[in-house]
This record gives C-alpha cells, structure tokens and sequence, in this order.
C-alpha cells in the first residue's frame, strides 16, 4: 500500500508516534513508520530511504529524545535534501538542537504540550492534508469524552486513563479509547494497554494497580 506521511521519531516516543499514526491513517491519509513497516529481512537504512522517496511530507514527533537523535536528525536531513515538507509536531517544550535548528528553524510548528491531545491531533491531521493538496477530512469516529464503546462502564475507563497517564502522559485518553473496542472484557482492554509499555517494570507496576482499580 503506498504512503504520503514518513513519522520520523525516537523509540522513547513510539507511544506517540502510534498514536499520530493511527489518527491520520483513520483519516485515510497513510503514513510509514518504524519498525512496523520495515520487513525481518530489509535493511534499515534502505528501507528508510525508500520510504522518503515515496512520501511528500515528514511529520518530526519533536521531542527532548528525538532533539537528540543522530538517526532523527539524518532522518530530517535527507527528507530536507529530498524536498519533503518537514512538519514538527511538539510535544516536550525543549529548546531546538543547532543540528536540527539548521533544517527547521523556519517551519511551521505544531504545538502539543498544553491542552486536550486529540484537538492537537486534529490540527495536525487537517495540516497534513493540506500539505497533500486535500481537503479538510472528517474527523475519525472518536469522541473526545470518555465513553465506552465496548460494556465497559465509563468509571472504569477514567481510572484506567488516570493510571496509564502516570506512565505515558495525557495521550493516556486516546489509548484507552482505541484499546476499549466493543467486544473487549475489562482485562482485555488492560492488557492491550500493557502492551503499550514498553518497559518491563512500568508494565508489571500498571498490570498491578490496575488490578486493584477494577476490583
């Protein structure tokens, strides 16, 4: 399947990254990231390359981690030498790194520090559309309260926000949304969440307080 988007980020941010990812992709605007689209037996580095010459914009998760990324960096270099429009979408407020700071000092930021998260996602899928010569899409079918799709009750779904957001931050809401699909049992949602974690001992800690939470 072809792709207009390359998500450029750090691994730290991967929460992030899938997130943004899921959101565009709701909204029919495909996008490349790693490691998902990166077959077992393609080399890394050619795959990347690969991937920008198929891509018009590079969305950059901006972040303290990726600041100071060398891969990152190489990564907005090349979509910068390739003619890409490069979008940084912000969600630490750290001062700009001089390596990156020579690439993209003069675009457009998007801001996602502050505020409701899936407002900020909005903004951005609309910016990307319009860097792609579209339309405003509609927006994904995901309301921006709480609310259960599945039979789980909101109450539960707000404490299992407020866990998650001691690990990963206000994109807790977003995550918890997408995990409570219809069909999902309590413990399903959690641990599809848990997945989301990528340390061991983060996934334990959330494991068990959200065991105590839904008793």
């Amino acid at each position: 399947m072809s792709h207009e988007v390359f998500l450029s980020h750090s691994h730290v941010d991967k929460v992030f990254a899938d997130a943004i990812c899921h959101w565009l992709e709701a909204a029919d605007i495909r996008c490349w990231v790693a490691p998902r689209d990166i077959r077992p037996s393609e080399d890394w580095a050619e795959a990347i390359i690969n991937a920008m010459d198929h891509s018009k914009v590079l969305l950059l998760v901006f972040s303290s981690s990726s600041n100071s990324s060398p891969q990152v960096r190489r990564e907005v270099e090349r979509a910068v030498n390739k003619g890409l429009h490069v979008l940084p979408f912000r969600i630490e407020n750290v001062p700009l790194s001089k390596s990156l700071e020579y690439f993209i000092s003069t675009q457009h930021w998007l801001d996602a520090i502050d505020g409701d998260l899936e407002s900020h996602l909005g903004q951005l899928r609309d910016c990307v559309a319009a860097l792609l010569g579209r339309g405003a899409p509609a927006a994904p079918a995901i309301g921006p309260a709480l609310r259960s799709t599945a039979m789980l009750p909101s109450e539960q779904l707000e404490r299992l926000c407020a866990i998650l957001a001691r690990f990963i931050g206000p994109i807790a809401g977003h995550m918890v949304r997408r995990a409570a699909v219809p069909g999902r049992s309590a413990q399903e949602v959690v641990d599809a969440l848990a997945c989301e974690l990528e340390d061991d001992g983060e996934r334990r800690q959330f494991l068990t307080q959200c065991g105590a939470a839904l008793r």
